[in-house]
């Protein structure tokens, strides 16, 4: 049925008034932690006077409800809206609030639940994420570590074997497909937030650090608890997932900025990759912007810098060691498989790298010398970037490296009741097992190789070491670990042992990517047509749920499908951190 001219224009009436809406930060249906603090923002289209306007929370003047004082600006960096601001708000009683903001006829509204626990029943909380994390690594993973026959594992992955689980929705406010920033933002930190951002909303702001932003758990549990902190990491130190534990920006790539509230919020333990950054200008490698030496200024604070697995052991082993910065590669740290078994990467530059159990053992350590408790947060970073470079087996062995990592807390929980131990990951990648190559079949082609349903033999790797690695993954019958999104690529599925898979490189045209040549003429190698846009050089995160598996205190309500802003909220309750 056509619509009539004067419904017609109605219509496009509503839409222009709702366009031209204000905008009010924190978004609807926020749920805050009673005693964190926050910033307030309205936003108004049409940069009116404060005369013009009027905002109220439960029909009370928002100043006298959050605290603080209250900044009007027409024009906020020169656009075309004027900005209404209370900094550092906080909400200390709980209940429903609601927002509204009003300029002439248009009107806007939020609601807020304001969540108060104070009834402590963990000491401490150790959150793994792996980056990435999808149920295909961990099957993978199970598969390679523990070994399957007729069907049967030979055991369980340490992730797996925990009482609570439940799957985790990752979206953000402004797409169905999360990168790790807003990822990580909405656990460290228990709001929602848009692509590239940490802990901040994401509003008009030209300035990437002025964006409303939000407490971090970690900054809560220091402030209001006296807690210790760890953030623990295998890639780059600002990278997303480590940095959403302090960072507030809308600009994940602001690394200068992040060091700087890194140690704005000094965490007790600090290890990853990523010491250019720490670096002032003046000395060679450096990618800081300024002469500020931020080594020099946490040795000064009282940490123990080490760069090498074997300083990191004997910091370790140092009773007086309370504060840790470890700073292991210029770049990322490097994944098991080149460190342990083929010496690619950046091994030979960097040989003395410890693995992600080695930084837990010792941040166990040291993070539990603090009578208060610990909040630990540990990231298996590599896992997602060779799941973007379609590289399986890195992507499978950095997965058994987290598992065992996993089984050091759980041992240390199992040892200390009043621990909660929760494994996530903060998105999902499309892959999936469907079957297995196998050299044996005729043809030379991946598609020939392939074999699915009862042409999918078992897999012939050997079997694992301790530590639940086979030492060797070119073998003759692998599994068909495939990935759903792709640029232009060439595959003879077999493993990269000459380093990480680099699928696509750039084209003639700028902005565009190609298939690597590198790996076309190989003998049975095929050209396969990208389904990605041709900006993309790499693989890219899915919306799939992630499973969340947890045990300990506060884990019980870990169960059904939840909002990942949920894993704050399940933390902070397992804590106790309402109130004051």
């Amino acid at each position: 049925m056509k619509h009539s001219t004067p419904l017609l224009a109605l219509a496009l009436a509503l839409a222009a008034t709702q366009a031209q809406a204000q905008t009010i930060y924190p978004l609807t249906k926020a749920e805050i932690l009673s005693g964190s603090k926050f910033d307030f923002k309205v936003e108004f289209p049409g940069a009116p006077a404060a005369s013009a306007v009027k905002v109220t929370i439960n029909g009370k003047d928002p100043a006298q409800v959050l605290g603080g004082s209250v900044k009007f600006t027409e024009k906020e960096d020169g656009l075309g809206h004027s900005a209404y601001i209370i900094r550092d708000a906080m909400l200390k009683a709980p209940g429903q609030y609601v927002v509204e903001a009003s300029m002439g006829d248009k009107k806007s509204s939020v609601k807020w639940e304001v969540f108060n626990p104070t009834q402590r029943k963990a000491k401490n909380v150790i959150l793994f994420v792996g980056d990435g994390l999808s149920v295909a690594h961990r099957t993978a993973a199970r598969i390679l570590s523990k070994g399957i026959s007729e069907g049967k594992y030979a055991g369980e992955l340490a992730m797996d074997d925990m009482p609570a689980m439940a799957l985790v929705s990752t979206s953000g406010t402004d797409s169905i497909v999360t990168d790790s920033a807003n990822a990580m933002s909405a656990y460290a930190t228990g709001h929602k937030t848009c692509v590239n951002a940490l802990g901040v909303y994401c509003a008009s702001n030209k300035n990437t650090l002025e964006h409303p932003k939000v407490e971090t758990i970690a900054e809560i549990v220091k402030r209001k608890r006296q807690m210790a902190v760890g953030v623990i990491t295998n890639t780059e130190i600002e990278d997303a997932t480590p940095a959403g534990m302090v960072a507030h920006t809308r600009r994940r790539a602001d690394f200068n900025d992040i060091v700087k509230m890194y140690f704005d919020t000094q965490p007790d333990v600090m290890m990853g990759g990523g010491s250019p950054n720490f670096l002032p200008n003046s000395t060679n490698g450096s990618k800081r912007t300024d002469n500020v030496d931020y080594l020099k200024k946490f040795q000064d604070a009282g940490y123990n810098l080490v760069t090498t697995s074997t300083e990191l052991k004997s910091a370790q082993g140092n009773a007086k060691t309370t504060k840790l910065l470890g700073l292991f590669n210029t770049g990322n740290v490097d994944g098991v498989l080149d460190r342990k078994f083929l010496k690619k990467g950046t091994v030979d530059k960097f040989p003395d790298q410890p693995d992600l159990t080695d930084q837990v053992r010792a941040s166990l350590d040291i993070l539990s010398k603090n009578k208060n408790g610990f909040v630990l947060m540990v990231e298996s970073g590599r896992v997602d970037k060779y799941a973007h470079s379609l590289d399986a087996e890195r992507s499978i062995y950095d997965t058994i490296m987290l598992d065992n990592s996993i089984k050091i807390a759980k041992d240390f929980a199992n040892k200390n009741k009043d621990t909660l131990v929760i494994v996530v990951g903060d998105h999902a990648h499309p892959v999936s097992i469907i079957g297995t190559y196998d050299d044996e079949r005729p043809g030379t082609t991946p598609r020939e190789k392939l074999g699915t349903y009862a042409d999918a033999k078992f897999p012939n790797y050997p079997a694992p070491d301790a530590d639940g690695y086979p030492n060797k993954v070119d073998v003759s019958r692998r599994l068909a670990f495939i990935f759903g999104s792709y640029p232009d690529y060439c595959t003879d599925a077999k493993p990269y042992m000459d380093g990480e898979n680099a699928p696509a490189i750039a084209g003639a045209t700028a902005g565009t990517f190609v298939a690597n040549e590198k790996y076309c003429g190989k003998p049975g190698a095929v050209r396969i047509t990208g389904n990605l846009p041709t900006d993309a050089n790499s693989g890219v995160h899915a919306a799939d749920d992630v499973v969340l598996t947890a045990m300990g205190p506060g884990s019980e309500k870990f169960r059904g499908r939840i909002d990942n802003t949920r894993v704050f909220r399940y933390m902070a309750e397992a804590l106790g951190l309402g109130g004051k």
